[in-house]
């Protein structure tokens, strides 16, 4: 690709329905001359299904739509290595499919969950094709986040009133526990119910799952009365659709 101009848009398509993509993502995958999806393996076949939907909504000129098979991240490894590893595979997949598909330069577009800044890694994998003196350009179209849907499917504010808000992992509440002075906490990319690792009084959850698709599912409730209800329903969404996409805010009472 060494001296091909190479356009990459990264387009936020929110939480996989179409009436959350913005006119300015339409017109982008519209000017793109390859778009290339993900396939994350069967059990998650919903997750391109929706990104063909959206394709087959909303594109109206002659871009070509490719397929791709997503690598695997390393289980075994330590996380921050298997995941910067992973990042690489990831990264010479896309330079392989846009050299395959766009060998004398264009314009390539990735639909991305959400949006590209929070809690995505499509910039930081963008970064790697530039690398090496690449002619490239990178752009993004920002998207609905889970956080905005789950906000408005329970119809609550992200903060309570002229109060911050801390957004965090899974995998940083059940190591580090709740973070001092916080009092409203955003939890993304929690796959175990981090939750139950924190003393449930005096706290209030709203909990989502597939915002914006048919199977959306919402919880809410003093987190001592509904964490365990949480914890029994994620389990057995997540059996029977293969996958599962939840966040959740948690509150402290009385702040």
């Amino acid at each position: 690709m060494s001296g091909v101009e190479i356009a990459i848009s990264l387009i936020g398509i929110g939480t996989g329905n179409p009436d959350h993509v913005t006119r300015a993502a339409v017109t982008a995958m519209n000017a793109a001359d390859l778009i290339l999806l993900p396939r994350k393996g069967a059990g998650k076949s919903d997750l391109v299904d929706l990104r063909r939907t959206i394709c087959t909504a909303l594109l109206t000129g002659p871009a070509k739509v490719v397929e791709f098979d997503l690598p695997e991240r390393d289980a075994d490894a330590p996380y921050r290595a298997a995941v910067d590893a992973w990042h690489d595979d990831i990264a010479a997949v896309w330079a392989a499919q846009i050299a395959e598909h766009l060998p004398g330069g264009g314009r390539v577009a990735f639909l991305v969950w959400g949006d590209p800044s929070l809690y995505d890694s499509s910039l930081r994998i963008a970064d790697r094709l530039r690398a090496g003196g690449r002619s490239i350009g990178v752009s993004v179209v920002p998207g609905i986040t889970s956080l905005q849907a789950l906000t408005a499917a329970h119809a609550i504010p992200l903060n309570t009133l002229a109060a911050p808000v801390t957004i965090t992992t899974g995998r940083r509440l059940r190591a580090e526990g709740w973070p001092a002075g916080v009092e409203t906490l955003a939890v993304m990319l929690d796959g175990a119910c981090a939750f139950e690792t924190i003393a449930p009084e005096g706290i209030t959850i709203w909990w989502g799952a597939y915002l914006g698709m048919a199977q959306e599912a919402l919880v809410a409730g003093p987190l001592a009365t509904v964490g365990a209800d949480i914890v029994a329903r994620r389990a057995g969404l997540r059996a029977r659709h293969g996958w599962i996409m939840d966040v959740y805010l948690l509150r402290r009472t009385g702040g």
